[in-house]
């Protein structure tokens, strides 16, 4: 595989990584602030996040590449249980208007329903107990920002991370820029497909997909096909899947039987294709202090069910040189006959592209962004 190979072939380049230690990356100043412990004894491992504020974590001149990203945080306060759900990221690169990374922090690293679960892919791991990792290459010619906003109703003392990264003399001219993009619709319209981007212009590859989905309907919910309209096509698209399930690489909706002929779906993460989510339990009031004298009310653990998935095509990505837009049908299955459904769906694509501005959409609320 070329990640094996590559580290063979020495590229000029110095080291970075940006902490809340060395907010700055410069060479030979990580590790100096003291603690209780004495000088240069870790004296400064998070940053808080104040409540309605875009906090900047990192402000790097380039040309440069960021290699990984590694964030950390509590996913609940007395003030609600979905923090993951609150705090958003975004990414700018060359100084840029509109951020080439929006999404809410746990569905970028495949954390969706404000909910932790682990995830052991190739570009996205999320380890024991909530720590997200990002090995997406980033480069960028002149400058990158990343920034975390804190829509929860609640200053949060401490954010924890780490932005490794490499400065380079120079990028060629092919290079392109990272972007991902999350999207929700709470209740999807009948016969109407989803759509997780629309109308990408310039040129570039797409290369993921995340999916948090939570079903509003009745039996199997994955017969909808990923559409992906390339550079001009109107009616139809040039590629499509089978079915959800077989778009992240499963078949037969997961299913695997239990001693007595049960069928229940299966998870599994691989580097590429992965199902790390599936619930129908309510968690959110488990270890929930609300700081007042009168005990939590036990409204029941019920849930609606809930589903997430990833497919990275780095090996197979999809080529646009013009434009390109990515549906998701809502279909599902009886076992009787196909359905048109109407499910909360919430995605995030993606892609590489020559252009480095993100797109001009606007922000959910949190109301509209909280899970069910």
């Amino acid at each position: 595989m070329s990640i094996l190979s590559e580290i063979t072939q020495y590229k000029k380049m110095q080291s970075r990584a940006i902490t809340p230690e060395n907010p700055t990356g410069e060479k030979g100043k990580a590790a100096m602030l003291p603690s209780p412990l004495g000088p240069s004894r870790k004296g400064k491992g998070a940053i808080p996040l104040k409540s309605g504020e875009e906090t900047v974590i990192a402000q790097i001149e380039g040309p440069g590449i960021l290699r990984h990203m590694w964030m950390t945080i509590r996913d609940r306060t007395e003030f609600g249980s979905f923090v993951l759900r609150d705090l958003i990221l975004r990414i700018y690169w060359e100084g840029e208007k509109f951020p080439a990374v929006e999404s809410p922090l746990g569905d970028f690293f495949c954390n969706g329903f404000g909910q932790r679960c682990d995830v052991n892919s190739l570009p996205i791991v999320v380890n024991p107990t909530g720590g997200f990792n990002s090995y997406f290459e980033m480069p960028f010619k002149r400058s990158a920002r990343i920034t975390i906003e804190n829509q929860h109703p609640k200053d949060m003392t401490s954010f924890f991370y780490t932005i490794n990264y490499a400065l380079v003399e120079e990028l060629s001219e092919q290079t392109m820029y990272f972007h991902a993009h999350w999207h929700r619709e709470r209740i999807t319209r009948y016969q109407q497909d989803y759509q997780l981007v629309s109308g990408l212009k310039g040129s570039g590859y797409y290369v993921g997909t995340y999916l948090a989905l939570t079903c509003l309907e009745r039996y199997w919910w994955g017969e909808g096909e990923f559409k992906f309209y390339i550079d001009g096509d109107s009616d139809y698209p040039t590629i499509t899947s089978t079915g959800t399930e077989d778009y992240f690489g499963g078949a037969w909706a997961f299913h695997e039987f239990d001693e007595f002929g049960r069928p229940h779906a299966k998870n599994y993460c691989t580097p590429f294709l992965g199902y790390p989510y599936q619930s129908n339990r309510d968690t959110t009031r488990e270890r929930f202090e609300t700081g007042k004298l009168n005990a939590v009310h036990a409204f029941g653990d019920d849930a609606l069910p809930s589903h997430g998935l990833y497919r990275w095509h780095l090996q197979d990505p999809i080529a646009f040189n013009e434009e390109l837009t990515v549906n998701l049908q809502q279909i599902g299955n009886d076992d009787v006959q196909l359905f048109e459904r109407q499910d909360d769906v919430a995605t995030v694509a993606y892609w590489y592209s020559t252009v480095p501005t993100g797109l001009n959409t606007p922000t959910l609320s949190r109301r509209d962004r909280l899970p069910r």
